[in-house]
């Protein structure tokens, strides 16, 4: 019996030597070391030896498995280390290459311009303010001069969503919250969305971008009102532009103006782009009317301030010579590529 032992030992070191294959690995563990294995059935036969055998044959048959095992847990890590090697190899990346490129979004020409513009005024000392875009009547027209039987609530095309509740068509609500909760100085923009019951068309829009601006202070005059602005299309489309101020009526401020940009293109001479004027509208503006001031909490005896306000799609349209609003919002990367 002592000689199968030896065998049997003998047999698992060659096998085990040679073995590259987790799976023949295990079936390797089983023929020896198993329930049915060679070694368990040697074992099963120790009722037949004498006494005096025994013990010699137990401790034999104990070295043969412990050494069988051990050959076994080290040819796993070693097949395991392989396998690992191996994958490593295979799976190897050449770190040298270059990456595939992923596309990057760009700024919409909307916030381009925006952001432009806001950089524009907070270098004159300006601050930017918000309000709600679903404003309270008070607030959109009768802070703001406009009764409810004033002619200019027809012209405006209101959303209401309740007699008392619309959605702003302007952002000079955001200017009667600032007066009416903070002490001049004052002197803010206000950028946002607003919504007029518009048809879509080249030129208009049910949704689209206001920024207004207003000043209080003691002694604001309309000189100041015509620098700033001044000062701010010089900035925004270069310092040869040239302006020009037409009277408006506007019901929030008196005196009130459209201020007019000379045409790019013509020079102030007249063609397609300017429809023959050779000049082109650019925003409203005005000093704030006493009334305005007095509803929100400040005197005009002793403070005055002009506002202005202008559309910002369409002034992006003028910068970059764009024809159709309706571009803006249909998000297509040919066009949006180009900004």
């Amino acid at each position: 019996m002592l000689n199968a032992l030896q065998n049997i030992k003998e047999q698992a070191v060659l096998a085990l030597a040679q073995v590259s294959d987790p799976k023949v690995l295990d079936e390797l563990r089983v023929k020896y070391l198993g329930k049915k294995g060679e070694l368990t059935a040697i074992l099963k036969q120790m009722g037949k030896l004498s006494a005096e055998e025994r013990p010699k044959v137990g401790a034999f048959a104990n070295e043969v498995r412990a050494s069988i095992e051990q050959l076994i847990e080290q040819k796993a890590v070693s097949i395991k280390t392989a396998m690992q090697a191996k994958k490593l190899e295979q799976e190897k990346l050449d770190v040298t290459l270059p990456g595939t490129a992923a596309p990057i979004g760009k700024a919409h020409p909307l916030n381009k311009v925006l952001d432009e513009i806001k950089e524009i005024f907070l270098g004159m000392g300006f601050s930017i303010a918000e309000g709600p875009e679903v404003e309270l009547d008070y607030y959109n027209f009768e802070a703001l001069n406009i009764p409810k039987n004033h002619p200019a609530r027809d012209t405006q095309d209101t959303f209401y969503i309740s007699d008392n509740v619309v959605l702003r068509t302007q952002t000079s609500p955001v200017q009667v919250r600032v007066m009416e909760n903070q002490k001049p100085p004052i002197r803010i923009i206000s950028p946002g969305r607003v919504y007029r019951s518009d048809a879509v068309d080249a030129t208009h829009s049910p949704l689209f971008h206001q920024i207004e601006g207003l000043v209080v202070d003691k002694g604001i005059t309309m000189a100041d009102l015509k620098g700033t602005l001044e000062m701010f299309v010089k900035r925004l489309y270069g310092e040869e532009s040239v302006v020009r101020f037409r009277p408006h009526h506007f019901p929030f401020t008196e005196p009130s103006a459209e201020l007019d940009v000379q045409c790019f293109a013509c020079k102030g001479e007249g063609c397609r782009l300017c429809k023959g004027e050779g000049w082109i509208e650019l925003l409203g503006c005005g000093m704030v009317h006493p009334k305005v001031l007095s509803i929100c909490g400040i005197d005009p005896e002793e403070y005055s301030g002009f506002a202005f306000g202008l559309g910002l799609e369409r002034t992006v349209m003028r910068r970059y010579n764009i024809d159709d609003l309706r571009l803006f919002y249909e998000n297509d990367v040919r066009f949006l590529d180009q900004f």
